[in-house]
């Protein structure tokens, strides 16, 4: 690759592998990259080290999703989502076991799908997207199996509420949608951009991040980041960060933000912003926690740059993974 094209690469999506020896990432080219942890984080490390293993051409449009379950590394570009095996590509394996495609309604545009998350519960695999719409894959059979209908514009970002079986969903609507997984019926709808302590009209409306714990959901977007109780369906604490927010994970008891600007922000529930931690890339996408494995803990941040950033303590990066 050119470096003008290493120039405008995006990183979009991450995702460990089960193990937590390894860790993917998707960018803007359609390509993945899988690098090695272990390598890196050795004592005897050198610059080849913090490159990838492998990189390959997974999709034709960006990689905007990555997700692993107990073997297999799932990506998802425009209208279609492929399954890796893992051990398959630490052997530099770089044939996909399936490639799928939603139902959609017409076969002229290709909608992006934007999120995945996998429901254990049932085995099946949660996807949204530009066509508005929530499709359900069942992995079990490899059939889709039901369509959530109700947004009335892209899906940005899901999440899932295991213990109640439910998922959530945000979208450019402005709308977090949640779901009863089992019967695949909307339950509630918060237009967040509708209460004034979120509203931003200068940004938007359109929710582009969203996570729950429990009884928590973190989302954000054109609206101010929020913490909400799920119980009351009311913000508790509002996050005064600039710009959008796109991906936000709770942290032992901190939120984790990343978006526009190149800091990943520290916040404690309460809604103060205890610390911006500076980043490679002018502006952030994607954030991923490393709790798959003890020794190779790590915190990784992409957005628009080739560099991934390395967080082995959250204060400060200690280096950066490349394409």
């Amino acid at each position: 690759m050119g470096p003008v094209e290493l120039l405008h690469m995006s990183v979009f999506s991450q995702s460990f592998s089960p193990c937590g020896r390894f860790l993917a990432a998707g960018n803007s080219y359609g390509e993945i990259a899988v690098f090695s942890l272990s390598a890196a984080l050795s004592p005897d490390a050198t610059a080849l080290s913090q490159k990838p293993v492998l990189t390959f051409t997974a999709h034709e449009g960006p990689v905007f999703s990555l997700l692993s379950t107990d073997c297999h590394l799932m990506s998802a570009g425009n209208g279609e989502i492929s399954c890796w095996s893992w051990s398959d590509l630490t052997k530099k394996n770089v044939k996909p076991l399936w490639t799928k495609r939603p139902n959609y309604k017409s076969s002229l545009e290709i909608p992006e799908i934007n999120a995945m998350v996998l429901n254990t519960r049932d085995n099946s695999l949660v996807v949204g997207g530009g066509d508005n719409n929530i499709h359900i894959l069942d992995l079990e059979h490899g059939i889709f199996k039901t369509v959530l209908q109700g947004h009335s514009d892209y899906v940005h970002c899901l999440s899932l509420r295991e213990r109640e079986a439910e998922i959530l969903s945000g979208g450019e609507d402005g709308a977090v949608r949640m779901w009863d997984s089992r019967t695949g019926q909307s339950v509630h709808c918060v237009e967040i951009y509708k209460y004034e302590s979120c509203a931003r009209p200068q940004y938007g409306k359109w929710i582009s991040c969203l996570t729950t714990d429990s009884d928590w959901m973190l989302c954000g977007g054109g609206p101010s980041l929020s913490l909400w109780h799920l119980r009351s369906l009311s913000p508790t604490s509002i996050f005064t960060l600039t710009g959008c927010q796109r991906q936000t994970s709770f942290y032992q008891d901190m939120i984790l933000a990343v978006g526009e600007g190149p800091s990943v922000a520290h916040c404690l529930l309460g809604g103060e912003v205890k610390a911006q931690i500076p980043c490679t890339p002018q502006s952030l996408n994607t954030l991923q926690l490393n709790t798959n494995s003890a020794e190779h803990r790590m915190l990784t941040v992409g957005g628009s740059s080739n560099h991934i950033d390395v967080f082995t303590n959250l204060s400060y990066r200690a280096f950066s993974l490349s394409f």
